[in-house]
């Protein structure tokens, strides 16, 4: 029988991807599920937010602001170059586009880190632990799909979508960025010292303002969306569709819960600002 989704590769014969296919939409679909009930993952304003008894809390491990993002992006950067440089594939744009799409979306976020974002607070390394290996695990697993599309000659799908791929990623890192920038300019400058990075001053926060602000309270998860789009459309493996879908259920999540958040510290928090979705959602 013919594989019926006219976008999609069909799936290669690896029961790897097909386990990581399944825990990488239930892992990211339970994460997003969870920071609605209210269980956070400990990163950003809800670092110290947390359901454990006082006795568990105390014996948490805790890393500072920058410390914790570079070590979350880092692995999977490393895994985006390793297989431009080792694995290249020169002779498949596809596949060639994908790793260097990976790789500077991850040189992206640790540029971020080191030159942009202000930090007043931590990151539970609890947390970061499940977030580094969801990253670094993905970012392995679409390359190494996509290497076996090449190596087991699986049929192009008849409907080609790497290049509006493409225009998708570039919007989605382009508007993340801007808006991630934004975020940066509320940040007093002292936010990014090391004695204030373990404070969770919730004094620092303020109520963002201009680009898609006015209207969401979450653009960046917006466009980090787009991004994934973007690679779902480059790769076009069941793999990256299965991680996008779990992607979007987590950001929907944790958009919901960073809008619940600004409405119990901001008395003016505007009601027509929504989490993510303008207008809708």
């Amino acid at each position: 029988m013919a594989w019926p989704i006219i976008f999609v590769f069909p799936p290669p014969a690896s029961v790897f991807v097909i386990a990581m296919s399944v825990i990488s939409f239930t892992g990211l679909a339970y994460s997003g599920f969870s920071e609605v009930r209210g269980n956070h993952l400990q990163y950003s304003k809800f670092w110290k937010i947390t359901n454990k008894p006082a006795s568990q809390k105390s014996k948490q491990i805790y890393l500072s602001g920058r410390r914790g993002m570079q070590f979350i992006y880092a692995p999977a950067f490393l895994a985006g170059l390793t297989s431009l440089v080792f694995f290249p594939h020169n002779d498949d744009i596809r596949y060639l586009l994908l790793s260097s799409a990976l790789t500077l979306h991850f040189l992206k976020r640790l540029l971020e880190v080191q030159f942009v974002h202000k930090y007043s607070s931590g990151m539970a390394l609890d947390s970061a632990i499940p977030i580094v290996l969801s990253y670094f695990m993905a970012t392995v697993t679409a390359i190494y799909t996509q290497h076996l599309t090449i190596t087991q000659g699986l049929p192009e799908p008849p409907i080609d979508l790497k290049y509006p791929g493409i225009v998708l990623f570039l919007l989605g890192i382009t508007g993340n960025f801007y808006h991630h920038y934004l975020l940066s300019q509320l940040r007093s400058s002292s936010s990014s010292s090391p004695s204030s990075s373990q404070s969770n001053n919730d004094e620092d926060y303020k109520i963002p303002k201009g680009g898609l602000f006015e209207l969401v309270i979450c653009p960046h998860y917006l466009f980090e969306i787009i991004a994934f789009v973007g690679f779902s459309f480059i790769s076009q493996t069941l793999y990256a569709f299965a991680f996008l879908a779990g992607t979007v259920f987590y950001l929907t999540g944790r958009s919901y819960a960073t809008r619940r958040w600004y409405l119990s510290k901001f008395k003016n928090f505007p009601q027509n600002v929504k989490a993510l979705i303008p207008y809708v959602y």
